[in-house]
């Protein structure tokens, strides 16, 4: 089963593809794709999918904290989300 990893501090200018090159050095990527706004400007941040866990830990030791176009990666295991907080005012 897929492992899906948060990697934040992506430069804006970072697309999907190049955050799957990054981390296929790792691994076999079952997706990865970069969080975009409304707009569709980058909003800094992406989800990447490796197949194994033991390759979600070897993207995690070895990509955290590397350059990628400039940035330092946050390459960290994704939080489950639960419903949000909130409702009607």
């Amino acid at each position: 089963m897929a492992v899906k990893l948060f990697v934040g501090g992506l430069a804006f200018a970072t697309s999907s593809d190049r955050l799957r090159e990054t981390f296929a050095v790792v691994g076999v990527v079952a997706s990865a794709s970069v969080v975009t706004a409304p707009a569709g400007q980058s909003r800094g941040f992406g989800f990447v999918e490796m197949e194994t866990s033991e390759e979600a830990a070897a993207a995690i030791t070895r990509l955290h904290g590397s350059q990628l176009d400039g940035r330092a990666l946050r390459v960290e295991l994704s939080e489950k989300q639960g419903p949000r907080a909130g409702g009607r005012r």
